[in-house]
C-alpha cells in the first residue's frame, strides 16, 4: 500500500503560505493594517521573513493574497455561468438575499473583515481597490443577466436598492463591533438582534419582487 505523502517541498510551501496568511491576519486583529510589516508577520508565523519574498514577492503580495482569501463573496470565473443559470429560476431572488445573508454573517462574526472594511474606508488602497474592482466586475456580469432583465419593464431601482441594503449592513456591523450599541433599540451584537436584521432583508428582497 502506497503511503500518503504529507511531507515535501510543495506541501512545506503550501503550509508556509498558509501560516504566513494566518499570521497577517492574526497580526491585523491585534495592530491594525498601519500595524503591518514584513519582521512582525515573519515572527507571528515563527518562520524566516525571506520567505514573504519567495512566495509572495513582498509585502504587498501577501496582502493581496489574504485579501483574496478573505473575500465574503468570492466567485470564481468559471462558476459565474452556472451561478447565472441557476439564479434565473427564480429571477435571481434566492441569489440576492444569499449575497446579503453572507456579507451580514462574515462582517458580524470576523473581525479580520471588518478591519478590512475600515481600511478601504479610510485609505486609498490600491490592492484593496484591485480586489473590488474584480467583485465589481463579477456583479455587474450576474446584474447584467439575471437582474436587469427582470427589472427593467418596472418602477423599482433594483441596482440602487440593492446598494442601500448592501451599504445598510456595512454600517450596522461596523457600528454594532465598534460602537457595541444598538442602533435603532436594535442590538445587533445579538443573537436575536441579527435575526430581526436577516428578516428584515428577506421582506424587503420579497417588497422588491412583489
Amino acid at each position: 500500500m502506497t503511503r500518503k505523502v504529507t511531507d515535501g517541498p510543495v506541501r512545506n510551501k503550501e503550509r508556509t503560505k498558509a501560516k504566513l496568511i494566518d499570521a497577517l491576519g492574526s497580526t491585523l486583529k491585534t495592530r491594525g493594517f498601519s500595524g503591518l510589516s514584513v519582521s512582525g508577520v515573519a515572527n507571528e508565523a515563527k518562520v524566516d521573513r525571506r520567505l514573504i519574498y519567495d512566495y509572495f514577492g513582498d509585502l504587498d503580495g501577501l496582502v493581496k493574497e489574504y485579501l483574496n482569501s478573505k473575500d465574503y463573496w468570492k466567485i470564481q470565473p468559471e462558476h459565474v455561468a452556472g451561478i447565472i443559470q441557476m439564479a434565473k429560476e427564480d429571477a435571481g431572488k434566492g441569489l440576492a438575499y444569499g449575497v446579503l445573508e453572507d456579507q451580514f454573517n462574515s462582517l458580524i462574526g470576523n473581525d479580520e473583515m471588518r478591519r478590512i472594511i475600515t481600511w478601504g474606508l479610510s485609505d486609498k488602497s490600491p490592492m484593496l481597490k484591485e480586489v473590488d474592482q474584480k467583485r465589481e466586475y463579477t456583479g455587474e456580469q450576474i446584474l447584467q443577466a439575471v437582474f436587469d432583465p427582470h427589472f427593467k419593464d418596472g418602477c423599482k431601482n433594483f441596482r440602487a436598492m440593492y446598494a442601500l441594503l448592501m451599504g445598510g449592513i456595512y454600517y450596522l456591523t461596523l457600528h454594532a463591533k465598534m460602537q457595541e450599541s444598538t442602533f435603532c433599540g436594535i442590538d445587533v451584537q445579538q443573537p436575536e438582534g441579527q435575526e430581526q436584521i436577516k428578516q428584515a432583508l428577506k421582506q424587503m428582497i420579497e417588497m422588491m419582487y412583489s
